[in-house]
């Protein structure tokens, strides 16, 4: 059903049918300059009151990774010691400072919604999320591959490269052109009917 869509096929294989979460990596460095392109293109996808609470550490000193990659789970330390490039995404739940310039429709959005901390706490690690979402197929759209990994230990990453307690990181991105045998085979999908119902 593609002709439905106004994404052409290509496209849509880049970004969906044909993109997979990589587990091996070529040596091909990852640039700055990719990864800023990447946001640009990300940062406009949608967050409720335009909080765009995640925060990225790109990890690219061998000290910073050896750093990290003691904090994630067995089957998840040689991938993350060998990617080209790890991001660490974080929510910053002390997102609502920047409402004011970020939802200047209403200002007054940072103390009349979000002045309790376990609000922002929910709020931002939600909307974070969905900016995870975005920043995997940003990568995908800059012809790169994407391993994300939730297996880690959260408080010590938190520790490492959160010291402040404003931050909790959500997932942790590999980046790279994919190496050989980079995938897993295609596990299975949920069917339309499965999912979507009509009321």
């Amino acid at each position: 059903m593609t002709d439905a869509l106004v994404l052409d096929a290509a496209a849509q294989d880049l970004l969906f049918r044909e993109a997979r979460t990589a587990n091996t990596f070529t040596d091909e460095p990852v640039t700055d300059e990719q990864i800023q392109a990447v946001y640009d293109l990300v940062k406009y996808a949608p967050t409720a009151f335009n909080q765009q609470p995640l925060r990225v550490v790109l990890v690219r000193s061998p000290e910073a990774r050896e750093r990290l990659v003691a904090h994630m789970s067995d089957g998840n330390k040689a991938k993350t010691q060998s990617a080209p490039l790890v991001a660490v995404l974080a929510t910053d739940h002390e997102f609502h400072e920047e409402l004011p310039k970020l939802f200047p429709a209403f200002p007054q959005a940072k103390d009349v919604f979000f002045s309790e901390r376990p609000v922002r706490e929910a709020a931002g690690s939600f909307n974070a999320s969905l900016q995870i979402g975005y920043f995997i197929l940003g990568i995908r759209a800059a012809g790169l591959a994407a391993g994300p990994m939730t297996g880690f230990d959260r408080d010590g990453i938190n520790k490492e490269f959160f010291a402040d307690g404003d931050h909790e990181v959500l997932a942790v991105v590999n980046i790279g052109k994919p190496g050989a045998d980079a995938w897993f085979p295609r596990s299975p999908r949920l069917e339309y009917d499965e999912v979507v119902t009509t009321v």
